[in-house]
């Protein structure tokens, strides 16, 4: 796929060059707005791309991927910080996120999607906000596409980065990564190789403490991730091309600090006081491990049609660390027995799809979707002898056994699209996908399993006028659905699974969009209304999950405007005001679950550029949150400063994260305080604090 302009291209131009790409950025190919090829301007709906460029400047101040796209992408949460993306929602609901049209979601909500790939090894991001069923399940926000690169004719060419981050409070407050691509071919094959290396010192709040580890979902402090990304693209012929694509990821903890409880042997067990302490020891660590394989086919003409086939596989473990469960019940514990656990997804899957065009103003796009997720999980608990007589520092392995019932889901979905440009001016769209999966679950601890299935019938319509003049209106209703947890939903007594079918969640939206691209303006901006009859509920004791006839609604406002002054001068922001509500026994509206309901956010910035100099401060605000249980979420405001120059040895960068140095507790540690506490012990161990001031200083050079 070619873009003809981007927006990245407009960054690194003088003003005038700016304005003109900023007008063709309409000609942009993406692929996630129909699942082919089609340029932004004929996709009614909210898309977003975020090029290299925009992304690496964000990297470059200390930010990983999810807390990236987060500041960039309108309608997306603000980060939670650690390893987990719980709650980071788009239009205030699940995302789905795909690295290449692979799903990185799975029926088992791991919330590790973006713990899947390096920065590095990224061409652009493709965001389609809103409902929608393109890939299936679990885009009932919408979906997030992350494009990997890929080789070209010519070379070698090699880049090479490395950098520094730290907040200088400590020696083992520093992180350090390393990244080295190769790439290159001739006009029949083209091949990319890209590793990059990252290693993770102990991260401090604003006041210099340590902060505490996650327990619950586990962060990234001494954390090493490796992640290696290799393809190759053949041009068989005029018409056909054949993509093979692989990658190995793995990010783990590597240290040795851990959590002490002073009071686990004491004759009235607790968790109070605990500290951070040198000498953490455990057979079991946090980690995720994922390896890929991709293969996509596209012929230019076969029987008169494109035609796109892809082939996948994707193999996942996801290992947590030790938790204190209490026992023998909830409330009255006499003591603390730890256990983690290591839960694995394995995804294959074929993707057919035709793309016809059946007269000059009416084109047709159809297919087949053939996918088979497998998932088992065990439990690893550790010797309570040893973990009381070390305060919980050291976990030794006691015993292992199933954490949650396994099980399989084999799916088939056939989908057909089509549209009819009416005039010159308006384009029509309506289209169908009609998906049937079955679901196989084992035997879970003397609970027996079954057998059942469910279908889900999803329909999208939508028209698209250009005033052409740069101004563009789409109105579009589309429906998206994710489907239940089976691994929590199931394996507890008295739920059969031949007795308690599945069934999608199906997600109704509309919303009314605008776009603008041209003179010195970027702008796009969309309302949208969401709703659905049923909801997922979280069960506070085992963290099991019920689905429940329970109304919900997400409405909201998303938008960015970006202006281009001369000499290079840029300014704008983004903004998302969304509010999320549930319809109580009375038949009344209130506000969600502050534990899952999305925080409305903006951010804005002002920014410099020349051919070899950059500068840009970005502001970033998550709005307070309290729901209708007055829980409430306090929102918090950061400022981050990134500035660059290129010089005959590569390009320097300086990125100060945190600007100002402020102190808040991120939105996922309030959220874990109301998951996990009193249950599972005292709300401070939960209470993840953000990061303080942080400097960030890269190199990166391509030759």
């Amino acid at each position: 796929m070619k873009k003809r302009a981007t927006l990245g291209l407009a960054m690194v131009a003088s003003s005038a060059t700016m304005a003109l790409q900023a007008q063709d950025m309409q000609d942009t190919m993406v692929v996630v707005g129909s699942r082919t090829p089609t340029q932004i301007s004929q996709i009614p709906g909210a898309v977003w791309v975020i090029e290299k460029e925009e992304l690496q400047q964000q990297v470059e101040t200390g930010a990983d991927l999810k807390t990236a796209l987060g500041r960039l992408v309108p309608g997306l949460d603000m980060a939670p910080q650690g390893r987990t993306n719980h709650g980071q929602n788009l239009r205030g609901r699940t995302v789905q996120v795909l690295v290449d049209g692979v799903s990185m979601n799975g029926s088992r909500g791991l919330s590790r999607q973006f713990d899947a790939i390096d920065p590095f090894n990224i061409e652009r991001i493709e965001v389609l906000s809103g409902a929608s069923s393109l890939y299936g399940g679990g885009a009932t926000g919408g979906i997030i596409n992350i494009v990997t690169r890929k080789g070209r004719a010519g070379g070698p060419d090699w880049r090479t980065e490395a950098g520094v981050t730290t907040g200088v409070n400590h020696s083992d407050d520093l992180d350090k990564r390393i990244a080295q691509s190769v790439s290159g071919g001739n006009d029949r094959v083209q091949a990319y190789l890209g590793t990059a290396f990252q290693d993770n010192g102990r991260q401090f709040d604003a006041g210099g403490d340590e902060i505490f580890p996650d327990i619950a979902q586990t962060d990234l402090q001494d954390n090493r991730s490796i992640d290696v990304l290799g393809n190759l693209t053949f041009n068989l012929d005029d018409d056909q091309i054949l993509e093979l694509g692989a990658q190995l990821y793995r990010s783990g903890y590597e240290g040795d600090r851990g959590v002490y409880f002073p009071h686990l042997a004491a004759d009235s067990p607790s968790l109070e006081e605990a500290e951070i302490r040198d000498g953490y020891r455990s057979d079991r660590d946090p980690a995720t491990d994922r390896k890929m394989v991709n293969l996509q086919y596209h012929h230019g003409d076969l029987l008169g049609q494109n035609f796109y086939l892809q082939a996948f596989h994707r193999q996942e473990e996801a290992s947590f660390q030790a938790f204190p469960y209490p026992t023998p019940d909830w409330q009255t514990p006499e003591a603390y027995d730890f256990a983690a656990s290591k839960q694995n997804t394995r995804l294959s899957g074929l993707k057919a799809l035709f793309d016809a065009r059946l007269t000059d103003s009416v084109g047709l796009t159809y297919g087949l979707d053939l996918d088979r997720e497998s998932f088992d999980a065990s439990q690893m608990t550790f010797d309570r002898a040893v973990s009381d007589a070390t305060g919980g520092l050291v976990q030794e392995q006691a015993s292992i056994a199933p954490r949650y019932p396994g099980y399989r889901v084999d799916s088939l979905a056939a989908f057909a699209q089509t549209d009819w440009q009416a005039t010159d001016a308006l384009k029509l769209s309506a289209g169908i996908r009609r998906q049937h999966s079955d679901v196989e679950v084992d035997d879970f601890n003397g609970i027996p399993g079954g057998e059942n299935d469910y279908d889900a019938t999803l329909l999208n319509a939508s028209a698209l006028y250009d005033y052409g003049n740069g101004h563009q209106n789409w109105l579009r209703y589309s429906q998206g659905f994710e489907l239940p947890d089976p691994a929590k939903y199931y394996g507890r007594p008295g739920i059969s699974v031949d007795g308690n079918p599945l069934s999608a969640i199906e997600t109704d939206q509309v919303e009314l969009g605008w776009r603008y691209r041209g003179g010195d303006w970027v702008a796009q901006a969309a309302a949208y209304y969401a709703w659905s009859d049923k909801a997922l509920e979280i069960n506070s004791g085992d963290l099991s999950v019920d689905v429940i006839d329970d109304s919900k609604r997400d409405y909201g406002l998303e938008g960015a405007l970006t202006r281009y002054f001369d000499n290079g001068v840029e300014a704008g922001g983004t903004l998302h005001l969304v509010r999320s509500e549930r319809e109580n026994d009375a038949g009344e509206w209130e506000k969600r679950d502050a534990r899952d309901a999305s925080l409305s956010s903006a951010t804005a910035f002002v920014g410099w550029r020349d051919r070899v100099r950059s500068a840009r401060l970005q502001a970033n605000h998550a709005f307070d949150l309290e729901d209708d249980a007055d829980r409430k979420i306090d929102g918090n405001t950061t400022l981050d400063l990134s500035l660059s120059r290129q010089t005959d040895v590569g390009t320097f960068s300086l990125g100060v994260q945190n600007l100002l140095d402020e102190s808040y507790s991120t939105v996922w540690g309030q959220r874990a305080a109301m998951f996990y506490s009193p249950y599972y012990g005292p709300e401070y161990l939960y209470d993840y604090q953000g990061r303080g001031r942080t400097y960030t200083l890269t190199w990166s050079m391509d030759y």
